[in-house]
């Protein structure tokens, strides 16, 4: 595995941990409620980060929450250049993740095609 791609990865799961401390913390936003940030992932060269994300409300929260973090997006990178050591700080693009939520439906479904066998 190459040191940079390892590097990379580093570089992703701190951003993580410090986002979901700062938005935590320091957003006031109450479009922002309940939200889990499910990962990250780095540009090679630390331009962009794509940010994933999920809520409690499910879909139709997602919107909402969306526009509270594209707009509080200036304001947690430059609280991130403080707290990361980097030359560059990513521009953060928040993505709605959907795949829990895909989950939860196929794990229904499944559920309810085993209960139809049973029965």
């Amino acid at each position: 595995m190459p040191k940079d791609f390892s590097r990379t990865l580093r570089v992703a799961d701190q951003v993580q941990r410090e986002l979901a401390s700062l938005i935590q913390n320091e957003i006031m936003d109450p479009r922002i409620g309940m939200i889990t940030l499910t990962g990250v992932e780095v540009t090679r060269d630390y331009a962009y980060a794509k940010v994933f994300y999920t809520t409690l409300g499910g879909n139709e929260n997602a919107q909402l929450v969306g526009e509270g973090l594209k707009q509080a997006a200036g304001f947690l990178r430059s609280q991130l250049a403080g707290k990361i050591r980097l030359r560059i700080v990513p521009q953060l693009q928040f993505v709605y993740d959907e795949s829990i939520e895909r989950g939860i439906k196929l794990s229904r479904l499944i559920d309810e095609a085993v209960g139809k066998t049973l029965s």
